[in-house]
């Protein structure tokens, strides 16, 4: 079964003392220590970042490792991918993110992974990249549209409720047909697809929500999703 898990926000590098989401996102292996390889491209592979993560997965039970590009891993990009459960993806440059899977081929590598049941997840820009256009920040200053990976149809936008230009930079880009219909996503909010149809949407917050936006003439129509927040109920 394809999953991806795209997070607006949140996770161990957002929320260091509520993991909920992590927790989730290991959980849907169905293993009691999956293999959790993260990578950190869209931060230039911050060791920092590599280092919160360790510790995160440690302490939920994960297996962690890394698939770094500064300098490779390895040199057998495919068969270190393919061992592990769960690709995690890290925020950051989105642009830089998938200017370099391309010019690596692990963007085909994951693909071939996915489709093969490996879990991706991934948080900001590891969670927009998935889909066949994106809103980023990726040029300082700016709110834009990216060509993504399309693995997934549509649109999408992190942080829509935690940083302020996101809302009106997303609606914008929607009326000026710079790109078409699709998801927005809270910080601390997820969207869980099976294949390219979204199963479900969770959160680690109370109020964090996930919506449906859509181009209706000379306006923008937002739909709230149902939202599990996963505070209050098991994981299955």
């Amino acid at each position: 079964m394809k999953q991806i898990i795209a997070m607006g926000g949140g996770g161990f590098s957002m929320e260091p003392e509520n993991l909920l989401l992590d927790q989730y996102i290991l959980k849907q292996s169905g293993k009691p220590k999956p293999k959790v390889c993260f990578v950190p491209t869209a931060s230039g592979d911050s060791v920092s970042y590599i280092r919160r993560f360790y510790r995160a997965m440690k302490s939920l039970d994960g297996e962690p490792s890394r698939l770094t590009l500064f300098p490779p891993t390895t040199a057998d990009l495919e068969d270190y991918v393919m061992e592990k459960d769960i690709l995690y993806i890290g925020g950051g440059n989105t642009r830089n993110l998938i200017v370099l899977w391309r010019e690596w081929g692990l963007d085909q590598i994951i693909r071939k992974a996915w489709e093969n049941g490996m879990i991706l997840a991934g948080i900001s820009a590891g969670a927009i990249c998935w889909f066949e256009r994106a809103v980023t920040d990726s040029i300082p200053g700016q709110i834009s549209a990216i060509d993504g990976l399309g693995f997934l149809p549509g649109s999408c936008c992190p942080h829509f409720d935690g940083e302020t230009d996101r809302r009106p930079g997303f609606h914008q880009l929607l009326l000026d047909g710079v790109i078409g219909d699709g998801f927005a996503i809270d910080d601390g909010a997820a969207l869980h697809f099976n294949g390219t149809q979204l199963k479900r949407v969770v959160s680690s917050r109370p109020y964090a929500k996930a919506y449906a936006l859509r181009r209706k003439g000379n306006q923008v129509e937002e739909a709230s999703l149902s939202t599990e927040y996963l505070g209050e109920k098991a994981f299955d």
